[in-house]
């Protein structure tokens, strides 16, 4: 992948967006995501969880005069609305829009974490013409989902797919402590107690081999006698220059000492803690 450094590059995305209206929604979004939603901020990312602490999806919520605006990073939306109008009582003064689609753009670097970004949503008809107008470089396809990697945004059905919690996907600051009851409490109560965490995601990276071009056994080990299983692979692209880089979740223990494992795909492998992965 090429250095994205001192440019001003964006990630620009068009995403299923869901509007939420009534005096009660404040309240309501509380009791179901991980942040807190008094706190007056415009923009909040936050983690929907499952009652026992596994990730759902991660959020971005717009707070806007008159509603507010929902779109999920990494989620399905239709899975969320249906979720929220089951939780919805007769007594609350809360109305969820149909789901729609709105672009959202944000300015990235490879030095500074996705969430420490400003992004909005864009309301134009012709999305081609707003990008020319500002002279934005916007990422393609593939380098978003490099830049993503890098990243360690968990991905829906990959890292997000009904295993891992927040904080060992590097979502800490994505969780409140301090906040009222919410979806999952208990089980993140519980974790922020321990000294450390089973495992923690990681950015991972290999050299391809002549026709090799697909990770058969994602079982990642400690050395190449293959003896000691220290975590997996969770999703993985082909970058440039024969490389291929990753996501994976490893057993703690084993990166207090090691920064490289093996792969029978790929041989020797480098691990490496993302900038956008917070842990405890």
């Amino acid at each position: 992948m090429k250095s994205i450094k001192n440019k001003r590059n964006y990630w620009l995305e068009e995403f299923e967006v869901l509007s939420i209206k009534g005096k009660d929604s404040n309240r309501f979004l509380n009791g179901l995501t991980t942040s807190n939603m008094n706190l007056q901020n415009e923009v909040v990312q936050t983690c929907w969880l499952t009652p026992k602490g596994v990730l759902r999806a991660i959020l971005e919520i717009y707070f806007y005069e008159n509603d507010i605006t929902i779109i999920a990073l990494e989620g399905d939306l239709y899975e969320i609305k249906k979720f929220f109008e089951d939780m919805i009582f007769p007594t609350d003064d809360i109305s969820l829009s149909d789901v729609y689609k709105n672009f959202r753009i944000q300015e990235v670097d490879e030095n500074t974490p996705w969430r420490d970004g400003c992004p909005k949503l864009i309301k134009e008809n012709n999305i081609e013409e707003y990008i020319k107008k500002n002279n934005f470089t916007v990422f393609d396809k593939l380098r978003l989902k490099e830049w993503k990697i890098l990243q360690a945004l968990p991905i829906l059905n990959y890292e997000i797919e009904g295993t891992h919690n927040p904080l060992e996907l590097g979502l800490l600051d994505l969780v409140d402590f301090n906040k009222g009851c919410y979806l999952g409490q208990e089980t993140m109560a519980r974790l922020r107690k321990l000294s450390s965490l089973k495992q923690e995601i990681r950015v991972w990276r290999g050299s391809i081999s002549e026709g090799n071009t697909i990770c058969k056994n994602k079982k990642i080990y400690l050395n190449v006698i293959k003896d000691i299983i220290v975590g997996y692979i969770t999703s993985y692209i082909f970058s440039e220059n024969l490389k291929v880089i990753g996501l994976a979740i490893i057993k703690s223990k084993y990166l207090e000492e090691h920064e490289s494992f093996y792969l029978e795909d790929f041989g020797e492998i480098n691990m490496k803690k993302s900038i956008g992965s917070i842990f405890l």
